[in-house]
């Protein structure tokens, strides 16, 4: 009888194991909110998505509105070719702009969007005109480095 019974324990404690295994799994790949809601898709050009991943939040006032499709590099205008998978239950203007924010200091990035004031809705396929690239930690340092470095030169 205490056999048994260990065998359930153990039993229990892997079920519970694996189970934990995959909660990681998914929020490590950033697929811990699959949604199955219809989608229409939208693209955005960006001069420097930093470490933008797909499946990555599409985020309009902090609410996740959709999700990154793919990612590539446009051969012809040297940037990334951003796809949006927009849930449809959320319409923006034409005239919004997009840009890469970043979720706390180190945190994951994500797509912002800023609804503009055309009464005409994005649909399947549009793009959004109006983008802001990510902003680069080490791009930042150098700028306040060179800052500094030309303040001092002023007060010799």
């Amino acid at each position: 009888m205490q056999r048994k019974s260990l065998d359930v324990w153990v039993g229990l404690f892997i079920v519970v194991g694996v189970a934990a295994l995959m909660f990681l799994a998914l929020k490590a790949g950033n697929m811990g909110s699959l949604s199955f809601a219809k989608t229409y898709t939208i693209t955005a050009k960006f001069d420097n998505i930093g470490s933008l991943r797909p499946q990555a939040p599409v985020k309009a006032a902090g609410v996740v509105v959709g999700r990154v499709g793919e990612i590539k590099f446009d051969d012809k205008s040297y940037q990334a070719l951003v796809t949006l998978n927009m849930e449809e239950g959320y319409k923006f203007p034409k005239d919004s702009s997009a840009k890469i924010l970043t979720a706390g200091l180190l945190g994951e990035q994500y797509v912002g969007i800023e609804a503009g004031g055309d009464t005409i809705n994005l649909a399947e396929g549009g793009k959004i005109a109006r983008t802001q690239s990510a902003a680069v930690l080490e791009d930042l340092i150098n700028q306040f480095i060179y800052s500094k470095a030309a303040e001092g030169k002023d007060n010799k």
